[in-house]
C-alpha cells in the first residue's frame, strides 16, 4: 500500500494549484473507472455479437466501480503493466465475466480512448472557469466603460482610454479562447488493435454477422465518443499537441492579463491592483510590500503551460511506425498539470477580477499630468485646418513638448498648455481661449466608452450560446 505524506515529494499540483474537480479527473481512481466502464462497454457489444454471455457483462457491471487499487499495486510489481495489472484485479472480483475481459483489446483501445473522456471532462471544467471569467469582466467592463485613464504604448504615456475598454482587450483574447474551445473536436481511438488494422477483432468476428466496424461504432456510442477513422496503436498525437497549443493559448491571454495588472499596481503607476487581504503579508523582510503574488503565480503558470506543446510537438514527430512508447512518461505528466495549471491560473484571476482595485485618485493624477499630451493630435489638426503648415506645426508643438517633459523631469508641474496657449506662431492661427478649450476637449477617450458597451452586447450574447 502506498501512503504519501509531506514527508516525500508531492507535486504542487496535487495539493497547491488546481481545484479538487479537475484533480479528480486526473486521478489513479477515476483513470481506472474508465478503463472499466471501456471493458464493459466493449463486452455488451460482444455480447451482441454473441461472443459472451449476459451473466458475464452482468458480473463485470456488478463490480464496475469496485477499484481495488492496492491490489493492481500489488499485481503491478510483478507484471511492471499497469493496466493488465487492472484486468487481472478486475478479474479477481468478477468470477463469472473476469474471463473476457479485454478481449480483443489492446492497452491503447483502453488508454487512448479513457484519455478522450477525460479530455473531454476536462475541457468541459475549463469551458466552466472560462465563461465565469468573461462573465466577471463583462461585469467590470459595463461598470468601467466611461472611467477615462491614460493608456500606455511602449510603457509611455499615449493618449487616454478608459478601465472598461482596456478590459475589453483582455476579454476579447479570453473569447478567442473559449470559440477556440468550442471548436475542439476531441476524438479517441476506437477499438482497432496493436497497429490500427483492426485484425484482432476481425478473428474474433469472423463467424458473426457484426463486422468490426460495427463492433467499434456500437461500442463509441456507449461511450458517447467519436473514434478517429484511422489510427495506428494510438490515436493520433496531433491531436494532443493541438489540446496542449489550445490550453497554452488561454495561458497566454491570462498571461498579458496578469502581466498588465503587475505593472499598474507599480505605485508608479498606481491605477489598478488585485485584492489584499488585511492579513497578507508581501514580504518577510519589507512589512510595507504589496506584492501582486496572484497575478505572478499566474504568470508563473502561464510559463510553464507555454512550454507544453513542444512536449506533444515531439510525441507527435518522432513515435516511429506505428508507435513507440516514448511518449507515455511524459503523457501522465504533461496533460494533467497543463489542465490543472490553466485551471488554477482562471480560477485566480476571476477572483482577481471581482475584487478588483482600481486607484482612481492615481488614474485622475497621471491623466492630468499626461493628459495634455494627448491633446496636442487634435490641436494639431485644429491648425492645420486653420491655414498653418502640417510639417512646421508638428515641429512646433514637438519642441514645446520636450521642454514640457524636462519641466516634468525637474518635478514642475506640467506647462505644456500654457506654453502652446502663449506661442505667437500658434496664435496667429488659434487664440490662447481656443487652444485651451480644444487641449481640454482633446483629452478624451473618443469612442471608447461606445465600444465597451457593444463589445458587451456581443460578449453577452456568445456566452448564451
Amino acid at each position: 500500500m502506498m501512503n504519501y505524506s509531506h514527508e516525500t515529494f508531492l507535486s504542487p499540483f496535487t495539493w497547491r494549484y488546481g481545484s479538487d474537480e479537475m484533480r479528480a479527473l486526473f486521478s489513479q481512481m477515476h483513470t481506472r473507472r474508465l478503463w472499466r466502464r471501456i471493458w464493459v462497454a466493449l463486452a455488451e457489444v460482444q455480447a451482441e455479437a454473441g461472443l459472451v454471455t449476459e451473466a458475464q457483462v452482468a458480473d463485470l457491471r456488478v463490480h464496475q466501480d469496485e477499484v481495488d487499487w492496492e491490489r493492481a499495486q500489488e499485481i503491478e510489481r510483478a507484471l511492471h503493466h499497469d493496466l493488465m495489472a487492472e484486468v487481472r484485479a478486475y478479474a479477481e472480483q468478477s468470477p463469472v465475466g473476469g474471463g473476457v475481459i479485454h478481449l480483443g483489446a489492446t492497452s491503447m483501445d483502453v488508454e487512448d480512448n479513457a484519455d478522450a473522456l477525460r479530455i473531454r471532462d476536462a475541457l468541459a471544467l475549463v469551458r466552466t472557469r472560462l465563461v465565469a471569467l468573461l462573465e466577471a469582466l463583462a461585469e467590470r467592463i459595463e461598470a468601467e466603460a466611461d472611467t477615462v485613464v491614460m493608456a500606455y504604448t511602449h510603457i509611455q504615456p499615449a493618449e487616454p482610454t478608459t478601465v472598461g475598454y482596456r478590459l475589453c482587450q483582455y476579454a476579447y483574447d479570453f473569447l478567442a479562447d473559449l470559440e477556440g474551445l468550442d471548436g475542439f473536436h476531441v476524438r479517441g481511438k476506437g477499438f482497432k488493435g496493436a497497429v490500427g488494422t483492426s485484425a484482432s477483432y476481425a478473428h474474433l468476428l469472423a463467424e458473426s454477422e457484426m463486422t468490426p466496424e460495427e463492433m467499434e461504432a456500437r461500442v463509441m456510442a456507449r461511450l458517447g465518443l467519436e473514434a478517429v477513422p484511422v489510427s495506428t496503436q494510438t490515436y493520433p498525437r496531433k491531436m494532443d499537441f493541438a489540446l496542449l497549443s489550445l490550453l497554452a493559448g488561454i495561458a497566454q491571454s491570462a498571461h498579458k492579463f496578469a502581466l498588465d495588472l503587475r505593472l499598474l499596481q507599480s505605485p508608479l503607476f498606481g491605477e489598478m491592483s488585485e485584492p489584499f487581504g488585511s492579513q497578507q503579508v508581501g514580504s518577510s523582510a519589507m512589512p510595507f510590500k504589496r506584492n501582486p503574488i496572484n497575478s505572478e503565480s499566474i504568470c508563473s503558470l502561464a510559463r510553464y503551460v507555454a512550454a507544453l506543446p513542444r512536449v506533444a510537438w515531439d510525441n507527435a514527430s518522432l513515435s516511429m511506425l506505428e508507435r513507440t512508447l516514448d511518449d507515455s512518461a511524459n503523457r501522465r505528466v504533461a496533460l494533467p498539470e497543463a489542465f490543472l495549471a490553466v485551471d488554477d491560473l482562471l480560477r485566480r484571476l476571476t477572483r482577481i477580477v471581482k475584487g478588483l482595485r482600481l486607484g482612481r485618485e492615481a488614474s485622475a493624477r497621471n491623466l492630468a499630468t499626461y493628459g495634455p499630451f494627448a491633446a496636442t493630435e487634435p490641436l494639431l489638426m485644429a491648425l492645420v485646418k486653420a491655414g498653418a503648415d502640417r510639417q512646421a506645426m508638428h515641429e512646433l508643438i514637438r519642441a514645446h513638448c520636450m521642454a514640457a517633459w524636462e519641466a516634468m523631469q525637474a518635478g514642475k508641474p506640467n506647462p505644456l498648455i500654457g506654453r502652446l496657449a502663449a506661442d505667437e506662431a500658434v496664435n496667429a492661427y488659434l487664440s490662447g481661449e481656443a487652444v485651451r478649450r480644444i487641449m481640454r476637449q482633446g483629452a478624451d477617450a473618443g469612442q471608447a466608452p461606445a465600444i465597451c458597451r457593444a463589445f458587451c452586447a456581443t460578449l453577452r450574447q456568445a456566452l448564451q450560446r
